[in-house]
């Protein structure tokens, strides 16, 4: 099947947008590689790009949408609040900030990039994206990195629900009560790094998989996120694997093999403990 004719299947978040489920991610895509790559990725058929103004490639992810002949609502765009932002009227800065480096009048999601609870502002700052979003500057908003604590915080001091939690989550962090709380609260789950930093390459077991439908482990991978239900964001600069990563729906897991993922569950995290990271 080629990028052409892949319909992406989307999900209705609980504000009634939908959001495609299989996007591109651009974390350590560098600045100046940044509107290259995503012109790439946009035209092998990615219509959802997720940025952040912490990786510092806004401005070439907004450049790539003009380069690829695409229309702003061609691309579901999504940023993220970076830490040192936290706060009521700095966050209101900085996604005007973000729209200006993206060349955008709004995006479609705009998600707190850590709760940064050592600083104690994530309420106030989700105060401010619920005023963002219905001043018309984001059409979503969410939160990413988010444990059950800060998720049911928010919500009780503000009364509104994130439409997403983007979280790591790949076959050696499956994040399942965490999982089962989202979908308690009504929030879409959004997986980071599906491919555990490449760990997942070398895994026999899902080698095994992939084997038996002849696809590679990173692809693997990320079906089995899309038939969890998540949205999933798999990052590459290279033009074969961003094309490969694209072609994950001309097969299906069965349950004997979603089952031999879901034993693979250790833990195991690649990046930093949401409840300790502070880092902007």
């Amino acid at each position: 099947m080629s990028s052409s004719d892949t319909t992406v299947p989307a999900v209705t978040l609980r504000d009634e947008e939908q959001i495609p489920q299989l996007g591109f991610g651009t974390w350590q895509v560098p600045p100046q590689q940044a509107a290259d790559v995503v012109t790439r990725a946009l035209l092998a058929g990615y219509r959802h790009v997720d940025t952040a103004a912490a990786y510092e490639n806004e401005a070439g992810v907004g450049q790539a949408i003009h380069a690829a002949g695409l229309q702003r609502d061609d691309v579901y765009l999504t940023t993220k609040l970076q830490n040192s932002d936290h706060g009521y009227e700095q966050a209101k800065r900085a996604l005007r900030a973000s729209l200006g480096r993206l060349e955008v009048e709004h995006v479609d999601l705009y998600l707190i990039h850590w709760p940064v609870p050592s600083t104690d502002r994530y309420v106030e700052t989700w105060q401010a994206m619920i005023e963002l979003q219905q001043e018309g500057l984001t059409r979503s908003i969410g939160v990413s990195n988010f444990n059950q604590p800060h998720l049911e915080r928010i919500i009780a001091e503000t009364g509104v629900t994130p439409a997403v939690n983007q979280i790591e989550l790949h076959p050696y962090l499956q994040q399942t009560g965490l999982r089962r709380a989202h979908a308690d609260l009504g929030i879409v789950t959004e997986g980071w790094s599906p491919l555990a930093q490449g760990r997942v390459a070398h895994d026999p077991a899902i080698k095994e998989i992939a084997d038996a439908h002849g696809v590679s482990n990173g692809q693997v991978a990320i079906r089995w996120q899309l038939q969890l239900g998540n949205v999933v964001f798999p990052k590459s600069v290279t033009q074969e694997r961003i094309e490969e990563n694209f072609d994950v729906f001309g097969f299906e897991l069965t349950d004997a093999e979603l089952a031999a993922i879901a034993g693979l569950d250790a833990g195991e995290r690649t990046g930093p403990d949401p409840d300790t990271f502070v880092s902007p």
